[in-house]
């Protein structure tokens, strides 16, 4: 049967794992992240099967990212260490980042943006509220990444953390929401973390900051 674009919606997807024919898959390399190359085919949307198709895929494991905004001080959390993908970035292949890292076995999304917080920041973090879950390249990558914003106290916060067996060296910077807004809008937070972050920051800020006061009182 043809795809009808007419009776299709957008919020169930017209196809899903039973209409992939997985001919072949080989693992080209296995090392901290594992690249694979599948041969397939796949339904049409007019109609029928493709053509068998070769795709590489990056295997690695689903991250948390954690925006740590303090609505006290309307301030929130920047790491900045080096990235071995922006090694040919034109300006500068240290970039400022959320706190991040990767999902262990057995653990929770919360646990691991606690977790991260405390290592790349030295924070505590309080509650968290779940943001979105996204591929950042599904033509190419099968990790999802989870988006928290975790409310945290920033006085006193600062310095240089991260641990030494994962050769992390991160620095820790506090800004205020407007001077991080200046930043994403010269391009220097360029990571899809950042801009995801701070664009549901920027909606959501009021009600934060009110809730935080109303706590106080």
């Amino acid at each position: 049967m043809a795809f009808n674009a007419k009776t299709s919606s957008l919020e169930t997807p017209p196809f899903g794992r039973d209409d992939i024919e997985l001919i072949e898959r080989k693992t080209l390399h296995q090392g901290f992240f594992r690249l694979e190359v599948m041969e397939l085919r796949h339904r049409l949307f007019e109609g029928g099967w493709s053509k068998p198709m070769h795709r590489e895929v990056h295997h690695r494991r689903d991250a948390v990212g954690v925006l740590l905004y303090d609505p006290a001080r309307d301030a929130l959390v920047l790491v900045e260490q080096f990235r071995a993908g922006a090694f040919d970035d034109p300006v500068s292949p240290w970039k400022l980042e959320l706190v991040a890292g990767l999902v262990e076995q057995d653990e929770s999304l919360e646990e691991v943006a606690r977790r991260e917080a405390l290592e790349e920041s030295g924070c505590v973090v309080g509650p968290l509220t779940l943001m979105h879950t996204y591929y950042p390249s599904p033509g190419a990558c099968n990790e999802r990444v989870t988006l928290f914003c975790g409310l945290v106290d920033t006085q006193g916060m600062g310095g240089i953390h991260g641990l030494d067996e994962e050769h992390e060296d991160i620095r820790v910077h506090v800004v205020s929401f407007p001077t991080a807004w200046e930043l994403l809008i010269q391009g220097r937070l360029d990571n899809a973390m950042c801009l995801i972050g701070l664009h549901w920051l920027a909606g959501q800020r009021a009600s934060l900051r009110a809730a935080s006061q109303r706590a106080l009182t």
